[in-house]
């Protein structure tokens, strides 16, 4: 089982290791000279090589800084995906982390440029969707914020936390939760860092230390998919119970679960009535890029 990951942690110029995987920069690495220099490249894609030194996986890539945004994500499904290198447990988590941090030194600004990048995207995305990783979600924000009720939000499952971020700067007050406690805290921090007034929060969606009727929505945006069924109805049960006026669900419609994200399971919208059935309360199901549940909390 991989260590958890501490995306603030240190690293080298020019390239960062964990455990057995060493992701690199071409134009600014030294180490995976040594590793590398005999070896041929096991995969060539547009934007990466990976080698295979027997001991170590090394991923060598040579994106820009500009290029450092949340579309990443899509490029590394699309082209270490089909070879394989996704597969082992956290790679892709890892691989996508080492990127980012092999581009700049920083490790604060490495985030930061990042975080900026997406975000800057997102707001000028297309709303009606497109190719890329930023482009599917803009339509998804763009309906997950029209769906709020109320001042008070608790986002659950937020990981990098770019949809409570646009909640707080439209002035919502904004609970942000993960739990993967190396998650929270670099959202902590690029909210500082941004300037974005939002607490981070620690915590299992099934279990939330915060008191029956705390904010007024709960949402869990791309967050049940990555959960069993029986794991996401205690999500939707304590989602109700914190809710104060709506609870708010996204999930995307897949064929298949995707496991490079981590997903294990899919969902129609039969699969969404039934799960809406168990809140007990008013609810409605939609379709838009994906599957939407809404129940509205009655006291």
């Amino acid at each position: 089982m991989p260590r958890p990951l501490d995306p603030l942690g240190p690293g080298h110029r020019g390239w960062w290791q964990a455990e057995d995987l060493v992701v690199c920069h071409e134009q600014r690495r030294a180490l995976p000279n040594r590793l590398c220099a005999r070896l041929a490249p096991h995969t060539v894609t547009e934007h990466f090589q990976v080698f295979d030194t027997g001991r170590r996986i090394v991923v060598s890539h040579r994106l820009r800084p500009d290029e450092l945004d949340d579309d990443l994500a899509g490029l590394l499904v699309d082209e270490l995906g089909p070879s394989g290198w996704l597969d082992a447990d956290s790679h892709f988590e890892r691989i996508f982390t080492g990127v980012i941090r092999s581009t700049i030194n920083d490790p604060l600004l490495a985030w930061t440029v990042f975080y900026a990048n997406t975000l800057a995207a997102l707001r000028t995305a297309d709303p009606g969707g497109g190719p890329g990783a930023i482009a599917g979600f803009a339509p998804v924000h763009t309906r997950a914020l029209e769906l709020l009720d109320g001042g008070s939000v608790l986002d659950l499952g937020s990981c990098f936390g770019f949809l409570p971020m646009r909640m707080a700067e439209r002035g919502r007050r904004v609970i942000a939760s993960d739990v993967v406690p190396g998650t929270v805290r670099l959202l902590g921090r690029m909210a500082a860092a941004l300037t974005t007034p939002l607490h981070a929060l620690v915590c299992d969606a099934a279990r939330i230390p915060l008191a029956s009727g705390a904010t007024d929505t709960v949402t869990a945006i791309h967050l049940l998919e990555h959960l069993s069924p029986a794991h996401g109805a205690a999500v939707l049960a304590e989602m109700v119970r914190v809710a104060r006026r709506r609870v708010v669900v996204a999930v995307p419609f897949e064929e298949v679960p995707e496991p490079a994200y981590g997903h294990v399971r899919t969902f129609d919208l039969a699969t969404l009535v039934h799960l809406g059935r168990s809140a007990g309360m008013p609810f409605e199901v939609a379709e838009h890029h994906g599957g939407w549940l809404v129940v509205d909390v009655t006291t």
